[in-house]
């Protein structure tokens, strides 16, 4: 098409191998999509051992990565990461500053992450083809309140880590039941300094008294239904999107991103909270909205005129097989985005291209460690790929044509 500016949006990349010299149809397929685009975008869904070290934070999903994946990445024609996500912390500050040290050293657009809160809220911007864009990349947790950047204070030097956009899981309940909690809280007098003591490493949640309580590690709010819930915290939200603004009135197309594992009991299932931070941020300006987390696709929105990719799922996903809850074929399958804006910044066009993490014949192979490069796929596998794809997305109005093993959707 012409007169347009291509932006290709992958799932995460959870990559510890350099796979660069693999060769297969499947994977110089896909490596040639991303290479269509003037942009190509993914999630770095780790943390870089390199210079400035680091030790584990965490036990069995710990997880970093030596800096030769980043030139994998960039061979398979990525420009652009996002760095906030659960990983990004697991070597602690250390792991923050070689992660930036080795992207910065690249030549990566990336945002996610800083040397304190206010550089890893920025907005990073670079020029592609003639096109200015911009990237804003949140994470919502669930995790520590010392992963996340802070800024320095008095006595109190600033934190390298991870963009925060903070959420507090809640569990909503009637009237009646909350007045029950509120005594048992009264009754083993739970106070304040118990709470404190139950946050740590995090800090004392903020509670409104009349229809909030916490007990132990967990928030009660009173509600008109019974079912777990996520709180986001305004503030938070309003400065990650003014970032989005901010980049938007000064010309920039505007990726908005968010990770998070806030997941629904059904993961293909939206959850409400992140439906209304996606809107938010296109309303502020972003002309796209990525997330990942949920390991496997969720729903396509078109919102004003413009994508919201609830979930990607997985592009490059290196686990181990021993004792690896990551079986269901689901997991291992997922679509290239080629998102095409006309001059204006409104979309003009997307293009949908099934892949699958090692290629159709690993599909039923349970030594996960051979999974280790997407692969476009064609014939019944591509079919089945965009045609749940095209299910879960017609759930929020979201129509995909499918027309030779590609899906397609025209505003």
């Amino acid at each position: 098409m012409t007169n347009t500016f291509t932006i290709a949006v992958t799932g995460q990349s959870l990559i510890k191998h350099d796979i660069g010299g693999i060769d297969t149809p499947g994977f110089c397929e896909v490596r040639g999509l991303l290479r269509q685009a003037d942009l190509a975008f993914t999630n770095f869904e780790s943390t870089i051992l390199g210079s400035h070290g680091g030790w584990p934070l965490k036990g069995s999903f710990f997880g970093c990565s030596r800096p030769i994946v980043l030139d994998t990445l960039q061979a398979l024609g990525f420009e652009a990461l996002s760095l906030s996500n659960n990983h990004a912390f697991d070597l602690g500050p250390s792991g923050i500053l070689s992660t930036l040290e080795e992207v910065e050293r690249r030549g990566f657009l990336h945002a996610g992450i800083g040397r304190s809160q206010t550089a890893a809220a920025r907005a990073a911007t670079r020029t592609f083809a003639g096109r200015r864009v911009a990237l804003v990349a949140m994470d919502g947790g669930p995790g520590p309140d010392v992963m996340y950047a802070a800024n320095a204070s008095e006595g109190r030097p600033e934190r390298p880590g991870v963009n925060r956009l903070k959420v507090t899981k809640t569990i909503d309940v009637d009237a009646d039941t909350f007045e029950q909690l509120r005594m048992l809280r009264d009754k083993i007098d739970y106070n304040a300094m118990d709470l404190g003591n139950d946050s740590q490493p995090d800090d004392t949640p903020e509670v409104e008294p009349e229809n909030e309580l916490c007990i132990a590690r967990a928030m009660f709010r009173r509600s008109n239904r019974t079912r777990k819930s996520v709180k986001v915290d305004e503030q938070s939200l309003s400065r990650n999107l003014a970032a989005i603004t901010s980049a938007a009135d000064d010309g920039s197309l505007v990726i908005a991103y968010l990770h998070h594992h806030h997941w629904a009991s059904v993961w293909s299932e939206i959850p409400d909270w992140v439906s209304d931070v996606a809107r938010k941020c296109i309303d502020a300006g972003a002309v796209m909205f990525v997330s990942h987390g949920a390991p496997v696709l969720q729903p396509l929105e078109i919102y004003c005129g413009k994508p919201i990719f609830y979930s990607l799922g997985n592009f490059i996903f290196h686990v181990k097989s021993e004792k690896s809850p990551w079986r269901a074929r689901e997991v291992w399958e997922s679509v290239v985005g080629l998102c095409s804006f006309s001059d204006n910044g409104e979309l003009a066009e997307i293009s949908l291209h099934p892949v699958s993490i090692g290629g159709t014949r690993t599909a039923n192979n349970n030594t996960l460690e051979e999974r280790l490069a997407p692969e476009r796929v064609h014939g019944e596998d591509a079919e089945a790929i965009l045609h749940r794809f095209r299910q879960h997305s017609e759930k929020v109005g979201t129509r995909i044509r499918i027309v030779g093993g590609t899906g397609y959707l025209s505003k």
